[in-house]
């Protein structure tokens, strides 16, 4: 009898560096944990590694000027707007230090009260105490402050935003609409900087007359004089790495993945799925911030990671079906309902409730969850019994 359903470990790894054997290095890693720990590798484990070593391994590195140098050939220098940046030192304070370097004027049109992941510059409440629409007034950083005065420090990191982004350059102006297209008040010439509207606020701006207009995810898509680069994602899910250089997110991550599924099967004789993961897909409810600043939680998983689970709900059968069991009786009632589910139960009532996520982005953030974001030493992560369930034998 099984007394454990999913268990997920930080498994500690070496410090790894640019040119490192990741592959090799992270099987032998789980092997060693699994031999010294007491526990097995089993057919069906899932191994996820933070996107973090994946570039870090590949030098997936890009500096301020190279950034600077990518801008001004898109955009020609000039006066470029920047539209709905999030607000972190960590994701985008380099970004809009190279950014900057490559025109000859900058204009950051930030959203408030908050930014697309929950980062606020002000509350809800001010906004209504002020009688301000924020879907349709706009403000100059003067009539902003005017409006709100000068409390605008961050409820977490203790940053006002809106005075540090514009120390990052001596030619920024800062402008607050929710509208995209109140950019081109300034300039026709535009870099919207959201990461899941992307797509909708690129279009906005083109149907409104925009005459140049480039996403993040359209920048260092290949090599800019020498640089690291993304083919797909550009330079959104990069992160500080010094105060004038980025980690991008990793590349070529599928051959990555496959790579590994077959090292683990050489090593343990087991098929194992892989996934490289970045930030989970989850929400604080205190603050209010999503965790999701990476364009996707998974760039790349092998196969047995597709799809969306496929569960009953257990309780609603115990409320209903199975209201006149108990013990036994109700658990081996359960354990046969489980097994005679159909394959597919999307739009099935017995599934009401049920997660209706990919698999992919669950496990991504239960790695990232696991893994955490600080000094915890375990960039890789183990889990098993995930595909296991109630009538598992």
């Amino acid at each position: 009898m099984r007394y454990t359903g999913v268990t997920s470990r930080g498994i500690i790894t070496p410090i790894f560096q640019a040119g490192d054997d990741l592959v090799s290095a992270i099987g032998e890693s789980v092997c060693t944990a699994a031999e010294k720990e007491g526990f097995s590798i089993q057919n069906g484990d899932i191994i996820g590694v933070t996107e973090a070593v994946v570039a870090r391994t590949q030098g997936n590195y890009a500096t301020c000027e190279q950034i600077a140098a990518d801008v001004r050939q898109k955009f020609g220098g000039g006066t470029l707007g920047l539209v709905f940046p999030i607000l972190s030192r960590n994701r985008f304070s380099v970004l809009l230090r190279g950014i900057a370097m490559g025109v000859d004027k900058l204009c950051i049109q930030l959203a408030y009260p908050d930014d697309e992941v929950g980062n606020g510059i002000l509350t809800w409440d001010m906004i209504d105490d002020k009688g301000v629409d924020p879907y349709v007034d706009h403000f100059t950083l003067d009539e902003f402050r005017k409006k709100f005065g000068t409390e605008t420090v961050h409820r977490f990191t203790g940053v006002d935003y809106i005075e540090f982004y514009r120390s990052l350059g001596d030619n920024i102006e800062i402008v607050f609409s929710n509208d995209p297209k109140y950019i081109l008040k300034y300039t026709s010439h535009v870099l919207n900087c959201d990461i899941h509207t992307r797509k909708r606020t690129k279009s906005i701006l083109k149907k409104a007359g925009a005459e140049i207009v480039y996403s993040l995810d359209e920048l260092l898509t290949t090599s800019i004089d020498g640089s690291g680069y993304n083919p797909d994602y550009g330079l959104l899910g990069s992160n500080k790495a010094s105060d004038d250089r980025v980690k991008l997110f990793p590349r070529d991550t599928q051959v990555f993945v496959d790579s590994l599924q077959i090292e683990m099967n050489k090593r343990t004789g087991k098929h194992v799925e892989v996934l490289v993961y970045g930030d989970g897909g989850f929400k604080g409810p205190a603050g209010g911030i999503w965790e999701l600043a990476d364009p996707v939680v998974s760039p790349a998983y092998t196969k047995g990671l597709d799809g969306t689970p496929n569960e009953l709900k257990m309780k609603y059968f115990a409320d209903n079906d199975f209201s006149h069991l108990s013990g036994d009786e109700l658990a081996d009632a359960m354990r046969q309902k489980i097994k005679e589910k159909d394959g597919n139960l999307v739009g099935d009532m017995q599934a009401q409730g049920t997660t209706p996520r990919r698999i992919s982005d669950l496990v991504g953030s239960l790695c990232d969850l696991t893994t955490g974001s600080g000094d915890r030493g375990t960039p890789v992560v183990l889990i098993q019994g995930y595909f296991t369930n109630f009538a598992t034998e």
